[in-house]
């Protein structure tokens, strides 16, 4: 952020003629907003139409700060460095860009703060994500749910991008719409190692934000493979905001009773 000194001239030289003096005062300017450009060279024709459906890519980069309620918990995320933090009435957890933090005075949060500090921000965020450097794109078979045949498209991450290079993704869309339907993935963060078991999502709820077509709520299915089978109680995402804006230096910074944490760091 830009910063100037403004002198203030606090005087007067009306009839009194009281002793002129200056002061220094320490003022913010905001930085002039820059739209960003996306080069979509890269693509895959049929990616490049999913983002088209969801808003555009390069409208989701000008992007800086999104929320969401799931329940109790606040998450936030700064889309560009893609820091993060989630705040529940029991605790809270984030990453300040180096580390991941934790702060659970009352031992309330039972989960792994590594693997879930941006996980559900991580799928809220889809198909953008995927338009993220350090991706490799692939071609897969259709996924066949009820009748339909949904095109694919195979996403795998270069060696060292991310915590989790070794996961693997299968974004599958309407024919039609192009919008995205489904979304499997494998993890590798606890194993270290590529893992033939595909979850799946099913894309099925929309919502409009800031010209954005993103998920309302996230449905997780029982699956054998790549067959598909019963829907799971679904996330529901709620008072979904989008800023330009974003958040104050130190927000996502480790609160002074948190904790810093260590995650598995895959080879």
């Amino acid at each position: 952020m830009r910063y100037v000194i403004v002198l203030l001239l606090l005087g007067s030289t009306l009839a009194c003629k009281m002793e002129s003096k200056t002061k220094e005062v320490e003022v913010e300017l905001a930085e002039p907003k820059t739209a960003v450009k996306v080069n979509m060279e890269r693509y895959p024709e049929s990616l490049i139409k999913v983002f088209e459906a969801h808003g555009g890519l390069a409208a989701w980069r000008n992007q800086r700060t999104l929320a969401f309620k799931l329940g109790e918990e606040l998450h936030t995320m700064d889309l560009q460095t893609r820091k993060d933090r989630v705040d529940a009435p029991q605790y809270s957890l984030g990453f300040d860009g180096d580390k991941v933090w934790l702060l659970n005075e009352e031992n309330a949060f039972k989960g792994d703060p590594v693997f879930y500090h941006n996980l559900r921000s991580y799928f809220f965020n889809m198909p953008f994500v995927l338009g993220d450097n350090g991706i490799v794109y692939d071609e897969t078979e259709d996924l066949v749910y009820e009748g339909v045949n949904y095109p694919g498209i195979a996403v795998s991450f270069k060696s060292g991008i991310g915590a989790s290079y070794k996961d693997e993704y299968f974004l599958h869309y309407d024919p039609q719409t192009y919008k995205m339907a489904w979304l499997g993935y494998t993890v590798s963060y606890r194993s270290g190692e590529r893992s033939d078991n595909v979850s799946w999502i099913g894309y099925h709820d929309w919502t409009d934000v800031n010209g954005l077509k993103v998920p309302k709520a996230l449905t997780w299915y029982s699956s054998e493979g790549r067959t598909i089978k019963e829907p799971k109680k679904p996330v529901v995402y709620e008072e979904i905001e989008y800023s330009e804006q974003a958040k104050p230096v130190g927000f996502f910074s480790k609160p002074e009773n948190g904790i810093f944490v260590e995650g598995k760091v895959q080879e």
